[in-house]
């Protein structure tokens, strides 16, 4: 059985965690499966990406029923599979939309963390696991949450452990849209061909300045827009929606005088 499932349909792909059995708990060759798709996600051609999970659950972090690993300690584990692929999921320089279709634990919390929009089902829950297990938080879970909640609030929520509803995670700010569980998929769809279809290279754009914007001084973030823009204006697919923009309003105007 195929540990990630990817479908292509025109510029949107859809990755799909395949351990339904196990709420798609975490094993190594999962994260191997989903850095190959996060590969497949590279391609220029793909201008929107999906991540959810099979079955009921979204990913529940690691598999605490699956064979000890050779690689010890655990840091090296996570190097070798889990750092390729959450590196290469969240260096997409394309939207992702995580689809939130049940519980996010631990690994899985960091997975939806990366993605840039997180759409919830109304059934998804949300927990670190992390530390009532004893463990510092790993996966990316520090960085992307300190960066989603603020300080405070993530520390509380990776620290204190407690587990946050749909509707709650959504008012922490982890969240952007909470659905019914039967629309989660059309939803996140609907999201992400409105982005694929915008013109030329705004939305990579937009997100490559949103990146840098923490560490970037003021001056810095101009500069960076200023060449953003440079790059941007030049691409076929802006001219080409200027000119249709330019377009309606003169049509507007005319009518407007007529």
């Amino acid at each position: 059985m195929d540990l990630v499932l990817v479908d292509r349909t025109d510029s949107l792909l859809t990755i799909t965690l395949n351990r339904p059995e196990r709420l798609n708990a975490v094993i190594p060759d999962l994260f191997d499966a989903l850095s190959d798709a996060c590969t497949l996600a590279a391609d220029p051609s793909v201008r929107a990406v999906i991540l959810t999970g099979r079955g009921r659950g979204f990913c529940v972090g690691g598999d605490i029923k699956a064979p000890p690993s050779a690689l010890q300690p655990g840091s090296r584990r996570q190097r070798r599979h889990y750092t390729p692929a959450i590196v290469q999921l969240a260096g997409l320089d394309k939207p992702v939309i995580a689809a939130v279709n049940g519980p996010a634990v631990g690994a899985g919390l960091s997975l939806a963390a990366a993605a840039d929009i997180r759409v919830a089902s109304d059934k998804a829950l949300f927990k670190a696991g992390f530390v009532d297990a004893g463990l510092a938080p790993d996966t990316g879970s520090s960085y992307f949450l300190v960066r989603l909640l603020g300080y405070g609030r993530a520390f509380d929520f990776l620290a204190g452990g407690k587990p946050v509803t749909a509707e709650e995670a959504r008012d922490l700010g982890l969240v952007n849209e909470v659905v019914a569980h039967d629309g989660l998929m059309e939803r996140a769809q609907e999201i992400a061909r409105s982005l694929a279809d915008k013109p030329g290279i705004a939305v990579s754009a937009t997100k490559a300045l949103l990146r840098t914007a923490a560490r970037a001084s003021l001056l810095e973030q101009l500069e960076a827009e200023a060449q953003a823009y440079d790059v941007a204006s030049a691409d076929e697919e802006r001219i080409a929606a200027r000119a249709a923009m330019v377009n309606h309003i003169s049509k507007a105007v005319g009518g407007e005088r007529e």
